[in-house]
């Protein structure tokens, strides 16, 4: 019983772990869907969850208190970590952001174009070009963990900087192509709430409750000035300080601390439940042939690659910054494949960008096939390439 209870905490601690839940839920969502329990899964996403006091803009069901609530907490956790990174690990200089920020721009817009020309004169279509966009770390990093050696640890690095990196600019897009007509009194109670985190953040608060009910405050009135209230999370996790009394955790480091565990295990699995309950009955493959699909499908499995790949040699061609340390080009494009893994972001997406369930759930299964093609090129490309050489030891 001991040991049993000393590899669940293992597997509880690891990203592995994480994306074994995130995984099951998905699964569980994707069954319930097309099952006799349908009804009850229906139910459940669409259970009456409405504040009065929050009006008529706020969440009205559970499912949208996930999308619009809880999951401001996982851009919460996006922004401290790749702060953490940059403040003291390995994005702490220019030339190391510089590399997976640039792949991640080319990883953004080569997918959306390959999207735009597949769906090219459909109007409702067309409006969900940012689905392929981002790259899901949640999924990507337990497939390069268990290449082991195959993968060098300087890669699995800028890999892991590129996906945050793609979530931060997934999140850009959400705020400014899929809010709804601003509100402007509450738009300027947004930019005050905003300054007073900031200026807690300016003046070394570190304390926890100041920037909780700050972001709360911020959720609110953006969730009435039409723009994504999950940009709340953003912000709050921008002005957090970074630094702290010697031997103290700084407050990035506490916020990670307690949001890493009620994300992994809480939010995402959540949101992956209450996203993939897409019917199945009377799918065949001939419909991946469709515009939102195909474009989905293509953009994860050809674009996301080539976008990457493209911008990185680009990148260094230009001496912006060298590649990751023992990554060779065989490794690189096989990373580069890993990229259309697109799942938590590329749903959110989906849900924003399309009001009709049927083009939804068009896009989810355009996700769930460009995102299972991708982790399965990558991962038999990365087993083919040879492993790299170890690092000699020095002396």
């Amino acid at each position: 019983m001991r040991t049993c209870r000393r590899h669940i905490r293992v597997l509880a601690a690891s990203p592995t772990g994480g994306a074994l839940a995130l995984l099951l839920a998905a699964l569980l969502g994707l069954g319930m869907a097309n099952s006799p329990w349908r009804g009850v899964w229906q139910a459940v996403v669409a259970l009456p969850l409405r504040l009065g006091i929050l009006g008529a803009h706020g969440p009205a069901t559970l499912g949208a208190w996930v999308s619009d609530g809880l999951m401001a907490l996982f851009f919460a956790l996006v922004i401290v970590e790749i702060r953490r990174e940059m403040a003291s690990g390995h994005l702490s200089s220019p030339r190391q952001v510089a590399l997976p920020l640039v792949g991640a721009v080319g990883g953004m817009v080569v997918p959306a174009l390959v999207y735009l020309a597949v769906t090219w004169g459909n109007a409702a279509a067309m409006r969900g070009w940012a689905i392929p966009v981002a790259t899901d770390a949640a999924f990507t990093l337990p497939v390069v963990l268990a290449l082991g050696p195959r993968v060098a640890p300087a890669a699995r690095t800028w890999l892991m900087a590129l996906a945050i990196f793609d979530d931060i600019l997934g999140i850009i897009v959400i705020v400014l192509f899929y809010g709804t007509a601003v509100y402007w009194p509450a738009l300027l109670a947004a930019a005050l709430a905003t300054l007073g985190l900031a200026g807690a953040g300016r003046a070394g608060v570190r304390g926890p409750w100041p920037y909780v009910l700050g972001g709360g405050v911020l959720w609110v009135a953006l969730l009435a000035s039409g723009l994504h209230p999950t940009l709340a999370g953003v912000v709050a996790g921008l002005c957090l300080p970074a630094t702290a009394a010697p031997g103290r955790p700084t407050p990035l480091d506490r916020a990670a601390h307690a949001l890493a565990p009620v994300v992994t295990w809480a939010v995402l699995p959540l949101f992956a439940f209450m996203n993939t309950g897409i019917s199945l009955a009377g799918t065949r493959v001939e419909m991946l042939l469709q515009p939102v699909p195909l474009g989905v499908m293509l953009g994860l499995v050809v674009g996301k690659p080539v976008g990457v790949l493209g911008a990185t040699m680009l990148a260094t061609r230009l001496r912006l910054a060298p590649l990751p340390v023992g990554t060779p080009p065989g490794m690189l494009f096989g990373l580069c494949l890993l990229c259309g893994i697109g799942f938590t972001i590329s749903l959110f997406m989906a849900d924003q960008a399309f009001a009709a369930p049927g083009l939804a759930d068009m896009a989810r299964l355009g996700i769930f096939a460009g995102s299972a093609l991708s982790a399965l090129a990558g991962w038999v490309w990365l087993r083919m390439v040879p492993a790299p050489a170890p690092a000699r030891r020095p002396g």
